[in-house]
């Protein structure tokens, strides 16, 4: 039976990496592996298409690998078989709202996170803090954005376990158009 509080999350390659081993002791391997782990037991569900898939199979960790095979045996492991392209043509609007070529570069190289996100529950999860302000910069132009949720399980100010379990709903205080002043 399907948990009507599970979600589709967008999981980055950054929490693939951080998650270490199974007994790695730094504190950030171990904040990302509580949250996987929370995520499989909430049978919350994960996105994933050809580009993150390869990232993935790059760049994840042991605990990781393990964690995703779990995901795939309970059915919560979601393919999308395409690149979903340029939604609603936020690539050209980074390009054109980025200050910097290296910032461009940054937002360019994790767009289709939040391309994956639009189409599904609106909900990234990355540690990625520097490529977040930087969608938080732009969200006041790229209106698309503004209401995706982007969780980062290592900061823990922001509760990121608790509020995956609480049903991870949309919240507007960590949403992209949130003034990160404002906080």
């Amino acid at each position: 039976m399907a948990n009507k509080n599970s979600k589709r999350l967008v999981i980055d390659t950054s929490i693939a990496r951080s998650a270490g081993g199974e007994n790695a002791v730094h504190p950030e391997s171990k904040d990302c592996r509580d949250f996987l782990l929370a995520v499989l037991s909430i049978c919350h569900k994960i996105v994933v298409n050809p580009e993150m898939k390869a990232e993935w199979d790059k760049h994840e960790s042991k605990f990781f690998r393990k964690w995703r095979v779990q995901m795939v045996a309970k059915r919560n492991f979601i393919y999308v078989d395409e690149k979903d392209g340029n939604f609603l043509g936020i690539k050209a609007q980074i390009e054109s709202l980025a200050k910097t070529y290296e910032n461009r570069e940054a937002m360019e190289k994790d767009c289709f996170l939040l391309e994956l996100a639009l189409a599904h529950d609106k909900i990234v999860v990355s540690n990625d803090e520097k490529v977040r302000n930087l969608f938080r910069e732009i969200s006041a132009k790229v209106i698309e954005i503004r209401e995706v949720n982007w969780i980062n399980p290592i900061k823990l100010e922001e509760t990121p376990v608790e509020w995956l379990t609480q049903g991870a709903n949309l919240e507007y205080k960590r949403s992209l158009g949130c003034s990160t002043e404002a906080e």
